[in-house]
């Protein structure tokens, strides 16, 4: 999956993170084309608590080992086009 952000508490205000399928990640400056759209979500964070609104799988609140703040609205595309 890639996910490009786009807003405040991350490395850059822009950026694309990719998830591979060994379970690893890593992040990019600004948008990594294509984008094949899958759902759009937003993400408050504030202190250890995280609200997640997404298009695809509703509301969901986490709770996290850090303290952080972010505002953060996001596409979650796929890396190549879905099969099937």
């Amino acid at each position: 999956m890639k996910y490009i952000e786009i807003g405040i508490g991350n490395s850059w205000i822009v950026r694309t993170e990719i998830e591979l399928a060994d379970g690893s990640e890593f992040e990019q400056k600004g948008i990594i084309m294509p984008i094949i759209f899958r759902s759009c979500y937003f993400r408050i964070w504030l202190g250890k608590t995280v609200i997640i609104g997404d298009s695809r799988e509703g509301l969901k609140r986490m709770k996290k080992t850090r303290n952080a703040f972010k505002l953060i609205f996001g596409l979650t595309c796929y890396d190549e086009k879905p099969r099937g």
